[in-house]
C-alpha cells in the first residue's frame, strides 16, 4: 500500500512515537456557542488549531470546534467524549440534555465534559462535513434506478432464488456507481482533505485538545460510545502513558476494524440484532392493545412478528412495482433499525407510526405525506444513515472516516460484497442483514486512505484498568464484540455488562451502571470484571412492561 514505509516506521517505534507529547502551546478561548449548532446555552465553545498532518506540519492546520459542559461539583479535571458515528457532532450531541446529564452523572459531576467535532464533521471544524453532491436532486439522479434509493429487494431471508439472482445481477452497476462516487468525492471541495481524516488523526487531535486544557503530561480521561469506543481503543494503545480513566461503551471490535475487510466488521455487528427485534415485538405483545395498538387480544410475540413481516412483504411488493414508492423497502428497514437503537421510543413508534405504515403500504389507506416525512426525518437525523444538510445534500463523512482507516482493498468486488449481504441475511440477521446503503460497502471503491492508519498493537495498555461496557442486547455493537475486545485489549480491560436493550448503556437507565462508573471516575477503582447491572426496575418500555418482563418472555423461536 502507499503507506507501507510509514506504517513500518510507526510500528517499529510505537512506544516512543505514540507516547510523545503532541505539539502544544495553543490555548482555547472559551465563549458562547453558535446557537445554530449548540442549543444548550450553559455550554461553552472554542477552537483549537492543530496540524493537518502530524508527520508533516508544512501541510498546514486544521481547526477543531470544541464544546464544554462544566462540572456540577468541585472540578477534578476533564473527561473527553466522542459520541460515535463515525460522523456524529460532539457539539450537537453534548447539547442533548439526555447525553449531558448521563455523562455528568456517570463521571460523578466533578469533571468538565469536553467534546468536539472531529475532522470531517459539522460546519465549524475545518476540514468539515464531507459532501460529494451539490443537492439531493443530483444525488437522486446519480443513483436513480439503483438499490441506493430503494434498498435491497428481498423477503424471506433470501430463500427466493429470484431475489438472489436479481441482487447479484446488479453488482456490476453498483460497483461502477461506487467507483464514480469515489471520484466525485475526490473532485469535490472536500476532496483535498480526504486523506487527513480518520481515527488516528482524531486521537491525536484529542491529545492536542487535552494538552491545551490540562497540560502536555496530564492523564487523559475519556468516555466513548459506539465508534467512539474505537477512538478509545486506539487512544489507549497509541498513547498508553497518557491514559487516565477510560470508559468505552457500545463496542466495535478494533482489531477487526483496523485489519480486516470492512464488510467483515458489519457481519459481526448484527449478531444480536434479531434478539433486540424480539425484545420490541415481545414488549408490544406483553403490553397488549391497550399499551401497543399493533397488538390484538391474545397476541404473542410471533403474532406481532407476523405483522412486521407483512409490512416488509408489502413494502417489497410496492417497491418492486414502483421504484419511486413513497415508503420503499429500504426506508422501512432503516427506520426499524433506528427503533432497535433506542427502546425509549418503542411505545411511541408502535403507537404513532407502525399501524399507519401498515395501512399505507398495504393500500388500506392513502400514503400520508406526513408519515413519509416522519420516516425520512427519523433516518436523516441518525448518523448511521445519510444525513440531510442545509441544501439537502447527503453527507459522506462516515464513509470518508471509515474508508480512510480501512485496509487496502484492491480486488474486492461488489459481487463479493453482495454475497456477504446474502450470507448475513441467511445466517446472521434475518431482519436486518439486507440493510442498504451501509458505509462499509463503499470502502473498496473509496479513492484514498489516510496519511496515517493504525493497525495495532492493541494490547499496549500496560495493564492500566479501564472499563469496556456493553448492553447484553445491543442491535449494532453486540456483547460478543465487547467480550472479544476486552480480551484483545489485555488484562487492564474490565467488562461491565448491562442487562438491557438498545445501543450502548445510555439506551436504558441503570443506577447500578451509573454508580459503578461514577465510583471509577472518583477513585479509579473499576468494577469487578464481568459485572452485570440490571436496568432500573421502574423503567417501562411499554405501559406496565419493564425490561426484565421482556427478557423473561423473549421467544426462543427463530424469526
Amino acid at each position: 500500500m502507499g503507506h507501507n514505509k510509514l506504517a513500518s516506521l510507526l510500528l517499529a517505534s510505537a512506544a516512543s512515537h505514540y507516547a510523545e507529547s503532541q505539539r502544544g502551546g495553543s490555548t482555547i478561548q472559551w465563549g458562547a456557542c453558535d446557537s445554530s449548532v449548540v442549543t444548550d446555552a450553559s455550554l461553552s465553545c472554542g477552537f483549537l488549531d492543530v496540524p493537518l498532518d502530524y508527520q508533516d506540519p508544512s501541510v498546514g492546520n486544521a481547526k477543531l470546534a470544541i464544546v464544554k459542559a462544566n462540572a456540577t461539583g468541585e472540578r477534578h479535571g476533564s473527561v473527553f467524549y466522542n459520541p460515535g458515528g463515525p460522523g456524529i457532532s460532539g457539539l450537537t450531541d453534548l447539547s442533548s440534555a439526555l447525553i449531558k446529564d448521563f455523562l455528568l452523572n456517570a463521571t460523578g459531576g466533578v469533571y468538565d465534559i469536553i467534546s468536539w467535532d472531529p475532522r470531517g464533521v459539522g460546519n465549524l471544524t475545518v476540514p468539515g462535513e464531507v459532501f460529494c453532491f451539490d443537492s439531493a436532486v443530483e444525488y437522486a439522479m446519480f443513483f436513480n434506478g439503483t438499490i441506493e434509493l430503494t434498498g435491497i429487494l428481498e423477503t424471506g431471508n433470501f430463500t427466493n432464488p429470484a431475489d438472489v439472482n436479481a441482487l447479484l445481477a446488479r453488482a456490476p452497476t453498483m460497483q461502477k456507481k461506487y467507483e464514480e462516487l469515489g471520484q466525485k468525492c475526490l473532485n469535490s471541495s472536500s476532496g483535498k482533505y480526504l486523506k487527513y481524516v480518520g481515527t488516528p488523526a482524531t486521537v491525536r487531535d484529542m491529545v492536542s485538545i487535552a494538552n491545551a486544557i490540562e497540560g502536555p503530561d496530564a492523564p487523559i480521561n475519556y468516555y466513548g460510545i459506539s465508534y467512539g469506543s474505537l477512538v478509545g481503543s486506539y487512544f489507549v494503545n497509541m498513547f498508553p502513558k497518557r491514559m487516565g480513566k477510560v470508559v468505552i461503551d457500545g463496542i466495535l471490535n478494533p482489531v477487526k476494524y483496523a485489519t480486516q475487510k470492512p464488510y467483515a466488521l458489519w457481519s459481526e455487528q448484527f449478531l444480536s440484532t434479531d434478539t433486540v427485534y424480539k425484545g420490541l415485538i415481545t414488549g408490544c405483545a406483553l403490553a397488549g392493545p391497550a399499551g401497543c395498538p399493533a397488538a390484538s387480544d391474545g397476541d404473542g410475540p410471533l403474532d406481532i412478528d407476523a405483522k412486521f413481516q407483512a409490512l416488509i412483504r408489502g413494502a417489497y411488493e410496492a417497491t418492486k412495482a414502483n421504484a419511486l414508492a413513497p415508503i420503499p423497502l429500504g426506508l422501512v428497514r432503516q427506520v426499524l433499525l433506528l427503533q432497535l437503537y433506542g427502546p425509549e421510543g418503542w411505545s411511541d413508534f408502535m403507537t404513532n407510526n407502525f399501524t399507519q405504515a401498515v395501512e399505507a403500504i398495504m393500500a388500506e389507506a392513502p400514503v400520508n405525506g406526513t408519515l413519509t416525512t416522519r420516516f425520512e426525518h427519523l433516518v436523516r437525523r441518525n448518523p448511521l444513515m445519510k444525513r440531510a444538510t442545509a441544501n439537502d445534500s447527503p453527507s459522506y463523512s462516515r464513509e470518508a472516516i471509515q474508508c480512510a482507516d480501512a485496509i487496502d482493498l484492491q480486488g474486492v468486488t461488489m459481487e463479493e460484497q453482495f454475497k456477504n449481504v446474502i450470507s448475513n441475511t441467511q445466517n446472521v440477521s434475518h431482519i436486518m442483514g439486507a440493510l442498504w446503503p451501509v458505509q462499509n460497502y463503499v470502502c473498496p471503491f473509496w479513492p484514498v486512505r489516510a496519511v496515517e492508519r493504525f493497525q495495532g498493537p492493541f494490547n499496549n495498555t500496560h495493564g492500566k484498568q479501564f472499563v469496556v461496557a456493553s448492553n447484553v442486547y445491543d442491535p449494532v455493537t453486540p456483547l460478543a464484540s465487547a467480550e472479544k475486545t476486552a480480551r484483545a485489549l489485555g488484562e487492564g480491560a474490565v467488562l461491565l455488562r448491562q442487562n438491557g436493550f438498545g445501543h450502548a448503556t445510555v439506551a436504558e437507565p441503570s443506577s447500578c451502571t451509573i454508580n459503578l462508573l461514577a465510583a471509577y471516575f472518583a477513585n479509579g477503582t473499576a468494577p469487578a470484571n464481568n459485572t452485570l447491572c440490571e436496568v432500573d426496575a421502574d423503567y417501562e418500555l411499554f405501559s406496565g412492561v419493564t425490561t426484565a418482563d421482556v427478557i423473561a418472555h423473549l421467544p426462543s423461536t427463530d424469526i
